[in-house]
């Protein structure tokens, strides 16, 4: 991350996450989105949450470098989106950090985009989705302007050729703001590989936030998100597709949580029994 995005890091579960508050987030948002001339590297931010320790933690196979320094590499912002790294993190630092949830902070990144006039493209998802997803978006930010919509089958994305194609097509359109909704790890690896050719000043690696946009899935109550229990929530909802997430994949990364954290700036062995 540059140095122009203040941000204090910390190692969750053997991944870096940067700790903000909701408006530095905003903020550097705006600030790539109005900059005069197109930013030498394009800023990405994703969400980190047990199932990002589970893919890019210190036992994970992500294998995408969220400190990468190269003229190639986007600048990262890794933000907290679950309860049990947020209290990590408060235990470590000796204060409290908001939850700042994708599925939060979408709709005011939007809001942004569309007071700075930028242009916004949505990539992941399905067609139908998309058709939901710009009704509703016609209704909440009528002015915010839409660039393309893409779905990609599974192929083209692990196909270098086809992905490359997709980054080409994307920088075609002049998107300035991409919402890459592949789910992890896919969306954060087509990030770290294609942000530089997309041509986009913002990725967003989001996830399936789009979808409560769009209606298609039903966001958990604001009680239940407070209490920490959102997966258990989904789990509930969705049972088949959740089950290896939250019940094999969870524990695993949870252990890795307690047992691998700490201030970025302290050598293993002094956090790890804290």
């Amino acid at each position: 991350m540059t140095d122009n995005l203040p941000a204090a890091r910390i190692l969750l579960g053997g991944t870096v996450v940067h700790l903000l508050e909701l408006d530095g987030v905003v903020g550097a948002v705006r600030d790539r989105l109005t900059a005069p001339a197109q930013p030498a590297r394009p800023l990405a931010i994703a969400s980190a949450n047990v199932d990002h320790i589970h893919h890019f933690g210190s036992a994970g196979q992500g294998r995408v470098d969220f400190e990468a320094a190269g003229p190639a590499s986007p600048d990262w912002l890794v933000l907290l989106d679950g309860v049990p790294l947020v209290r990590r993190a408060a235990l470590l630092t000796g204060r409290d950090w908001p939850l700042l949830a994708g599925s939060d902070l979408l709709p005011l990144l939007l809001g942004v985009a569309e007071s700075a006039g930028a242009t916004v493209g949505f990539l992941g998802g399905t067609p139908t989705g998309h058709e939901l997803l710009l009704a509703a978006l016609s209704e909440q930010l009528p002015a915010l302007k839409i660039s393309g919509t893409w779905a990609p089958p599974r192929a083209q994305l692990t196909d270098p050729k086809g992905a490359a194609e997709l980054a080409a097509t994307v920088a075609g359109t002049r998107t300035e703001l991409l919402v890459v909704g592949l789910g992890k790890p896919r969306q954060e690896r087509w990030i770290a590989e294609y942000a530089q050719a997309s041509g986009a000043r913002v990725l967003l690696a989001f996830g399936a936030a789009t979808d409560f946009i769009a209606g298609t899935v039903q966001r958990a109550p604001a009680w239940v998100r407070k209490a920490g229990v959102e997966g258990a929530y989904r789990l509930a909802r969705e049972p088949r597709r959740l089950a290896r997430r939250y019940i094999v994949q969870g524990p695993p990364a949870l252990y890795r949580l307690r047992k691998n954290s700490r201030l970025a700036t302290e050598s293993p062995a002094t956090t790890e029994d804290k």
